[in-house]
């Protein structure tokens, strides 16, 4: 579904994703894993269009795209969750997930039921503004702002950070319900290791904006992979 191969990107003179590669297939979750400041967030901008790549290819959907937006990618089927959630604070619960009809054709700009199932709370806080929502709500509202342009890539940065437990758990049964569906690819990335590995069907993990580890779930140790994320970053 969303492919990137070989791909770097600097920041002004400062080069931080040297050669990645990452591959998400419909139905699964790729999980892109490392500590802080190794790339992750980088690489997400990338395949979100947000920043554009130094070198190497980047596929959606087979075809291969030269320089792109965000609001190219955005029309083109990818939805992005970006880290710190980024949610309107001025605007009610509504007017956020209404947000997304700008990628729309107008014949769809309208929020699928599905999204307040998985979702209830805001169906019940539609009118709240964003920023009276807890943490865990806004986090929600994130995830279902990104899904209202109904996503065939969901990227999705970080979604458990500084998340209680109880909103954790509701946001990994979205995940895997999402996959399930079979039609979505969904790029993961997280810090919280076992969230992951419980999801994830691929893995990469990431040190100084390099694949140190890559692979299917069934091909990797659980424990080789935590004993080797904890030595990296």
């Amino acid at each position: 579904m969303i492919e990137a191969e070989n791909v770097t990107l600097h920041y002004g003179g400062s080069q931080v994703l040297h050669g990645v590669s990452l591959a998400a297939a419909p139905g699964q979750v790729t999980c892109v894993m490392g500590n802080n400041g190794v790339g992750k967030t980088s690489l997400m901008n990338l395949l979100a269009g947000r920043h554009p790549r130094s070198g190497g290819d980047l596929r959606l959907m087979g075809d291969r795209l030269g320089r792109v937006t965000a609001q190219e990618m955005a029309r083109r089927g990818v939805g992005y969750v970006p880290q710190g959630r980024a949610i309107f604070p001025m605007l009610t619960v509504r007017e956020n997930l209404e947000t997304g009809f700008g990628c729309l054709p107008r014949g769809q700009r309208k929020v699928p039921d599905a999204i307040y199932d998985s979702f209830p709370v805001l169906a019940e806080m539609a009118q709240r503004r964003g920023g009276d929502l807890s943490g865990g709500q806004q986090q929600q509202l994130a995830i279902a702002r990104a899904l209202v342009i109904r996503p065939k890539v969901l990227l999705m940065d970080e979604p458990t950070e500084g998340i209680q437990p109880n909103i954790i758990a509701a946001i990994g049964r979205v995940i895997a319900a999402l996959r399930d569906t079979g039609d979505m690819a969904i790029v993961l990335v997280e810090q919280y290791f076992d969230f992951a590995w419980e999801l994830c069907d691929t893995l990469t993990l990431l040190n100084r904006g390099s694949t140190v580890l890559s692979g299917t779930k069934a091909s990797l140790d659980r424990d080789v992979v935590r004993d080797r994320l904890a030595t990296i970053g």
